[in-house]
């Protein structure tokens, strides 16, 4: 085969790797798009819902307020859209997944199947722990702090942004133990010295806490306190890949 040859079947190739990857988008957008048109017709109670750990802990009286015009509108739209790619996120990951699988070794799909799964499982637990557990207590603190003589009235729009920041934070620092796995994969470390460096990574967890989280002890220690447990989870783990390794040992001939 001739040089121009190879060219000619290298650009093709790409083009084609470029044609799959928009439409691999364009599936992803329209997942994205179907959850969020019905979702639009229940904004305002999706936004209800979110906020009732704020709501449940106003003083008697206390009420959310709008302090921009087109808060009332936009702001329930902007958190159907968060919920929409938030469900619809299995659906992406999926497109990006078979865009990439096909590049892989056998034995790379087996590990990255459940690191994947794992990760949006965790992310879904974060987000989860954070709305159930960490939300209220973080609320009944800020509303029993508050001055004698002010009344508690948080905007709706900054509370969503609030929200959404520790939603956010919880959910990727549910993912240590699969940041731990994959750096093990990598052989960037070993189960040996993540164990020797457990005393690290709890001052790491809390000092992260600390700067995620609101300024109170509670809900730092409400995120330190899971990050720590999920470190020795992560440990588990890695000690369980490298003995699969071990007994389990890659073969070139497991190609794409």
């Amino acid at each position: 085969m001739s040089e121009a040859e190879r060219e000619d079947d290298g650009e093709q190739s790409f083009i084609s790797h470029l044609i799959e990857l928009r439409s691999r988008l364009l599936k992803a957008v329209a997942a994205v798009l179907l959850i969020l048109l019905p979702l639009i017709f229940f904004a305002n109670r999706l936004y209800g819902w979110l906020a009732l750990p704020l709501i449940k802990h106003l003083p008697q009286g206390g009420t959310m307020i709008a302090t921009e015009v087109a808060s009332p509108f936009l702001t329930p739209l902007r958190l159907a859209f968060f919920v929409a790619l938030f469900t619809a996120m299995p659906l992406v990951l999926y497109q990006l997944w078979a865009f990439v699988a096909p590049g892989l070794y056998r034995q790379e799909k087996r590990l990255a199947v459940p690191i994947l799964f794992s990760a949006v499982v965790l992310f879904y637990i974060g987000c989860a722990f954070a709305y159930f557990l960490v939300l209220p207590a973080v609320f009944t603190f800020m509303t029993h702090v508050a001055p004698v003589g002010v009344t508690v009235m948080p905007d709706i729009g900054h509370y969503l942004d609030f929200v959404l920041m520790l939603f956010l934070a919880f959910g990727l620092c549910f993912e240590v133990p699969v940041v731990l796995v994959i750096l093990v994969a990598l052989g960037m470390v070993t189960p040996t010295q993540l164990t020797g460096s457990r005393r690290y990574a709890v001052v790491g967890a809390f000092v992260i806490a600390a700067l995620l989280t609101p300024p109170d002890v509670l809900s730092q220690t409400m995120l330190a306190v899971p990050m720590c447990l999920l470190y020795e989870v992560g440990i588990f783990g890695a000690r369980w890949l490298t003995k699969n390794n071990a007994t389990q040992p890659s073969s070139a001939a497991d190609d794409v």
